[in-house]
């Protein structure tokens, strides 16, 4: 009876997503076509990536609200080089832009983990401050006007299909597994959860709490790069302005799926329920012609929620 109610209460989040699927096909015209459930997987893909590195930051007991901002500036620098350096075809020259995009938001990311661990920062200022710059540092590069008339090339990541799958999709469940295996398989992910829980007991094992919290805010600006990537080749184009909201859209994610937001507690699994809540809510919202302002307030409502059910759970 008790292993029965505790399987209830650790798969709540699990439970609610099933239903909310239900309900959803039942009320909803249009959700249960096949189209329809390969939209939603593409959009859950691009905030999924984010979300990942959201993840890894918040078990370390920290917050990431940079990710929108570098997943624009890291969008712009992939589409401003492709359009300098165009290729015809995927190959060596479109992954090494890849690349480079992905380094700047590693850069980002370890400017906000020195700031954080060396200096002491507070997360919250540390990258409240390099989301202004990095969204700054987009405006300039682009003079705040898009990038556009790119190759259809640049199209890859976020449009193409290897077979009957679109390659974001395949990136997201790479991506995803590769978290989960280092969270939950690894030393290093043991010792983010020990960081997360308390930090004076993770120092007294024999953990690095700097070089903990350091990483954790490298592999964030790292996929949030890689997420602004596949955004802007999702569009087509390269613009200051993309992503913007997509930090709340990370963090609600995270806390929907049942991360603890004071670190931990939590992984990889019960962020990808948070992603589909959230993003089966916002496909829902729209197919039955709400307005995207009230979707906001929506997510809004959801983190809250998230919060409270967490303090709750604690």
């Amino acid at each position: 009876m008790v292993q029965g109610k505790n399987f209830v209460k650790n798969n709540t989040m699990l439970f609610f997503l099933i239903i909310l699927f239900i309900l959803s096909m039942l009320f909803v015209p249009r959700f249960a076509s096949g189209g329809n459930i390969l939209n939603v997987l593409i959009q859950v893909s691009i905030n999924a990536l984010i979300a990942c590195g959201m993840t890894f930051v918040i078990l370390s007991d920290g917050i990431d609200l940079s990710v929108g901002s570098v997943a624009a500036l890291s969008g712009v620098v992939g589409a401003s080089l492709i359009k300098q350096f165009p290729v015809a075809s995927v190959g060596l020259s479109l992954l090494l832009i890849i690349l480079v995009s992905v380094v700047i938001g590693g850069i980002c990311g370890c400017v906000n983990g020195f700031c954080i661990s060396k200096l002491n920062v507070p997360p919250f200022i540390a990258t409240l401050a390099m989301m202004n710059v990095a969204r700054g540092l987009a405006y300039v590069a682009t003079d705040a006007k898009p990038v556009f008339g790119l190759p259809a090339s640049f199209g890859f990541v976020g449009l193409r299909k290897l077979g009957a799958i679109p390659v974001s999709i395949i990136l997201m469940v790479i991506v995803l597994v590769i978290a989960y295996v280092i969270l939950s398989k690894t030393a290093y992910g043991r010792h983010i959860y020990a960081v997360g829980s308390n930090q004076e007991v993770a120092k007294l094992t024999g953990i690095s709490v700097m070089k903990i919290k350091f990483s954790v805010y490298i592999i964030s600006g790292m996929l949030s790069a890689l997420g602004g990537l596949v955004l802007a080749s999702k569009l087509q184009n390269g613009q200051a302005t993309a992503a913007q909201g997509y930090e709340l859209n990370a963090i609600a994610a995270v806390a929907m799926g049942g991360t603890s937001m004071s670190g931990g507690r939590g992984g990889i699994i019960q962020t990808v329920f948070g992603l589909f809540v959230i993003g089966i809510i916002n496909n829902a919202l729209s197919l039955l012609g709400v307005s995207s302002y009230w979707q906001t307030v929506a997510m809004g409502i959801i983190i809250l929620i998230a919060v409270i059910m967490d303090q709750f759970r604690k």
